[in-house]
């Protein structure tokens, strides 16, 4: 079933926000199961799987799909089918080789960055890279073929998955192992000090134990896919018996190996942001705690547990912890426009093959309006209501003024963090590889630099994460803006594709945050306050769109219909 750029992102984003309302359900509650402590633990162990899973898999999936959709839009159906037959043994060698690095470094990395705590939640993730390997090649496969149902059917169920049995698991492993320490004094049957290295030991695995349900989540989504493509990829027997004779495998393997090395290191370059930020801001924390710890004990004030306060060395994965429960809302954004890119790839890439500038032109603005109309308003609610919306959704805790600092900082930062996944899939759908990969370096040794230096001023601590984010990606946008200008020729109406958007979004943030004030002095300051004010936003960037004729008519008439 071939589908157009705008009813495959549909389906995707569609997807994409489905699986994040369950990974809120998941997320969410887990982080009151499992405490700050807790999710500090689970935040670093994925900081270092996103890094290893880049380095196997990352680039494969958009590789195969770019030398798929390429063959596909020639007619070129045999080698469609052997491309695929000369990706599994590479993933499935990529995946274990992974998931090796994963057992092996492990130990490494958590002494490296001090918190020892991660390690068995790094264990139980570990199989994961290897399973997430062979699903990529299903994925990448029928995301060429312009079919994004197998892709978000099994995020779904991966994502139900982590729900049912992380959350379970958590939940029954933190009460087994309380009950155990309240009635022996021993945490699964080893002695510990006392109270808090015992709540620490609970929370590590506890930690472990939801990151085991993420694996099972990767498991069933792996077979999911393996039963769906029985079924067949679409391509009837009459297009395979008169295409052209295939190229031999190993040929097809060897280019995609050279596709996706620079893929993957762009790829491995982004997840390295999480790992900056799981390194740098524990470590620059645990400094200033040894030679200036007042004002940050200052500025956190009645936010920090006392349980903490008598450990200082456990407060930097607390804080850490906290940044991530701010993360998880920030990576709302570029997640859904992550589908745009996903969905955007095989159609510009057909466009190009094909040489229709028109259409090349058409497919590219209309990824560009989509992103901004989404990736706008989401990021400047995020930013002006940092507060109520921490608040809603993490409710009345010690840590929300926390985490609501740090939300304030990366709303901004969620938008440009939004664009330049689409941009980066146009760059290589165009034939340019490799030059995402060098823009986003770097952008990320400018992360670097900001993170080391303002990670160590008490002052801003944990912030300067949000602010080098937000500092490394706006760079990368308008460097990827650029360069798709630049080699396209295309000049884009950035009119109706940004400036529209943005002023509509603009009226939508004002509208929450008035809404907001408004609602607070009558309600003295009611948790739901943020919700109303949020839809009452919504309300207003709807009509600003429709006045700005931001949308344009011909596209809704599109998002249904079926490429041919």
């Amino acid at each position: 079933m071939r589908q157009s750029f705008l009813h495959g992102a549909l389906l995707l984003t569609a997807g994409v926000l489905l699986v994040k309302v369950v990974g809120a359900l998941f997320k969410i509650p887990l982080s009151a199961v499992i405490t700050e402590d807790g999710m500090g633990y689970f935040s670093t162990a994925y900081s270092f799987y996103n890094v290893i899973f880049s380095i196997a898999t990352a680039g494969f999936p958009v590789a195969v799909s770019r030398m798929v959709s390429e063959n596909d839009s020639l007619g070129r159906w045999r080698d469609v089918r052997r491309i695929r037959q000369a990706a599994s043994p590479v993933f499935l060698l990529t995946g274990a080789v992974g998931t090796g690095l994963m057992i092996l470094g492990a130990p490494l990395y958590t002494r490296a960055v001090g918190n020892a705590g991660a390690l068995p939640a790094m264990l139980a993730l570990a199989p994961s890279v290897l399973l997430c390997s062979l699903a990529a090649v299903y994925r990448g496969y029928y995301e060429g073929l312009r079919n994004m149902t197998p892709t978000t059917v099994s995020q779904v169920i991966e994502a139900l998955a982590k729900l049912l049995f992380g959350l379970s698991g958590a939940y029954f492993v933190m009460a087994r192992t309380s009950r155990e320490f309240a009635a022996s004094g021993t945490v699964l049957g080893r002695a510990v000090a006392d109270g808090a290295e015992a709540q620490r030991t609970i929370c590590a695995f506890g930690a472990a134990a939801a990151i085991l349900g993420v694996t099972l989540g990767s498991a069933l989504s792996l077979l999911y896919l393996h039963l769906r493509d029985r079924r067949g990829d679409g391509i009837p027997a009459a297009q395979l018996a008169r295409a052209p004779q295939p190229q031999p495998r190993r040929t097809l393997a060897r280019q995609l190996v050279r596709s996706s090395i620079p893929i993957a290191v762009g790829a491995v370059a982004m997840s390295i942001s999480g790992l900056i930020d799981a390194s740098f801001l524990q470590t620059r924390i645990a400094h200033i705690l040894r030679t200036d710890p007042a004002p940050l004990l200052a500025m956190y004030a009645g936010s920090i547990p006392q349980a903490n306060l008598d450990a200082p060395e456990s407060i930097p994965n607390y804080l850490f912890g906290c940044y991530n429960m701010a993360l998880t809302l920030f990576m709302i954004v570029p997640s859904v426009t992550q589908a745009f890119g996903v969905s955007a790839l095989p159609s510009v890439t057909h466009a190009f093959a094909r040489g229709v500038k028109a259409e090349l032109r058409a497919a590219m603005e209309t990824v560009l309006r989509a992103t901004s109309i989404f990736a706008l308003p989401a990021g400047i609610g995020l930013s002006v209501l940092a507060g109520p919306i921490a608040r809603l959704v993490y409710g009345d805790r010690p840590s929300t003024p926390i985490i609501a600092a740090a939300l304030a900082a990366m709303g901004a930062a969620s938008i440009f963090a939004a664009v330049t996944t689409p941009l980066g899939s146009m760059l290589q759908a165009v034939g340019h590889m490799e030059l995402p990969v060098i823009l986003v370096l770097s952008g990320l040794v400018v992360k670097v630099v900001l993170n080391y230096i303002l990670a160590g001023v008490p002052q801003i601590n944990i912030l300067g994460g949000g602010i080098s984010t937000l500092v490394c990606y706006a760079l990368v946008t308008v460097a990827e803006l650029f360069a798709l200008v630049r080699i396209t020729g295309i000049r884009f109406d950035f009119v109706s594709t940004v400036f529209k958007p943005l002023l509509a979004a603009g009226c939508c943030g004002a509208a929450a945050y008035g809404v907001w004030r408004c609602l607070a002095r009558a309600t003295g300051g009611a948790r739901l306050d943020a919700l109303f004010a949020v839809a009452a936003g919504a309300a207003v960037y709807a009509a600003a769109l429709v006045l700005l004729r931001a949308v344009r008519p011909q596209e809704l008439k599109r998002l249904l219909r079926r490429a041919r």
